[in-house]
């Protein structure tokens, strides 16, 4: 109930003349007729600050305003997903930013999550503003023919970038000249956890597999806990395989590449379309990469369940293309990757497409390579290499 000023005058004159209060020299607030829900928001008003907002736990609205363009702050008791509206500086356009499941950091049940995109290496070294004769969305490609080295297509080979999964290829090569057992059981262990992205993975820990079974996941469908399991559990641990894996390339000539772990979640992992150009001719001459990589799909049988893993590569499916061997990649430092060996207009060739942007951007490519090549042999012209 909200009393008027005049009213509240003659209660209080009337107490004092009682001997019940005491009347101080001090004025009246300016604001008595105001209500407790109204002073309260005020002074909350006044207490945000103008580049975060703060959502408290108990109440936690689905959409909150800001005008900063760097980060969100958000308060929050579970990890589902809330979606905030950044004012781009004065303008009015709003913009909707999905706040992470997994928090990047935390301080007192607090999130911060930047708003800003990561951009890939090849963005920021400018490859990506190259343009090409085919217009690829890769910043970097190498098409190769395999049985003559004859470079028919290349753009930024040289670049060395990060090269995300396709170092699967690499630990696939290494596990494959070791000839081990691959009937060996090996069990997922915590220190397969991805701890470089906090990627997720079907394969729990605890779950047991075939060394055979594990380079299958890794080569074809691109398993991380697959791929570190098999370098943890080379002889001499993981430290011995990722050397091995590192010798393994100077001894192919591949002077751009290193490697510090199996996976490529790490972006250290880096490489140039010539030195994958190499890896991809002589992993083509291992039989069982060939298999495993452009298997279409395989079952893990677990026991209690049964997991179902398909090709990471769409291509694989297309019975238009003939591959012999493939491995796609990605994280945010390197885009979208994919290397293949495949049977175009008669000719082996030997593809490597780096940095792509899109989900599909790589595989776009691919298409765009293969008929660039069958139309200069329909034609019975000599094939012409553009350079980028």
């Amino acid at each position: 109930m909200v009393i008027g000023v005049d009213r509240f005058r003659k209660i209080l004159l009337g107490a004092a003349i009682a001997g019940w209060v005491t009347i101080s020299a001090a004025p009246l607030p300016a604001q008595a007729g105001t209500s407790a829900k109204t002073a309260k928001k005020a002074v909350a008003t006044k207490t945000v600050p103008k580049r975060t907002v703060v959502v408290s736990r108990k109440s936690q609205p689905k959409v909150a305003q800001v005008k900063s363009r760097k980060t969100v702050t958000v308060a929050r008791k579970t990890q589902s997903r809330v979606k905030v509206q950044m004012a781009a500086g004065n303008s009015r356009a709003l913009h909707k930013v999905a706040v992470q499941r997994k928090p990047l950091a935390t301080r007192d049940g607090v999130v911060r999550a930047a708003l800003q995109p990561r951009q890939s290496e090849g963005e920021r070294l400018g490859l990506r503003s190259m343009d090409d004769p085919l217009e690829l969305n890769s910043s970097v490609a190498l098409v190769i023919d395999q049985e003559t080295n004859e470079v028919l297509f290349s753009k930024n080979d040289a670049a060395v970038l990060p090269i995300a999964s396709l170092t699967k290829l690499m630990t696939g090569l290494v596990i494959a000249d070791a000839n081990l057992d691959m009937q060996e059981m090996i069990t997922i262990s915590q220190d397969d956890v991805d701890t470089f992205k906090g990627s997720r993975s079907r394969l729990a820990v605890g779950s047991t597999l075939s060394r055979g079974e594990l380079m299958h996941l890794a080569l074809m469908s691109s398993e991380n806990r697959a791929a570190h399991a098999l370098g943890r559990t080379y002889p001499g641990g993981l430290n011995e395989f990722v050397r091995l894996m590192n010798n393994k390339a100077i001894e192919l000539g591949m002077a751009d590449t290193r490697y510090v772990e199996p996976t490529g979640l790490s972006s250290l992992n880096q490489s140039s379309a010539r030195d994958l150009a190499t890896l991809v001719s002589v992993a083509y001459k291992r039989p069982i990469l060939r298999s495993l990589s452009t298997s279409p799909g395989y079952e893990v049988d677990l026991g209690r369940r049964t997991l179902h893993y398909n090709n990471s590569n769409r291509l694989i499916k297309n019975p238009s293309w003939e591959i012999g061997l493939q491995k796609t990649g990605y994280i945010s430092e390197a885009g979208r990757c994919l290397v293949m060996q495949a049977k175009v207009a008669g000719r082996q060739l030997i593809m490597v497409f780096l940095d792509s942007t899109g989900k599909l951007s790589r595989m776009q490519d691919a298409e765009r390579v293969r008929r660039w090549v069958e139309v200069q042999t329909d034609e019975r012209a000599p094939l012409a290499r553009p350079q980028g």
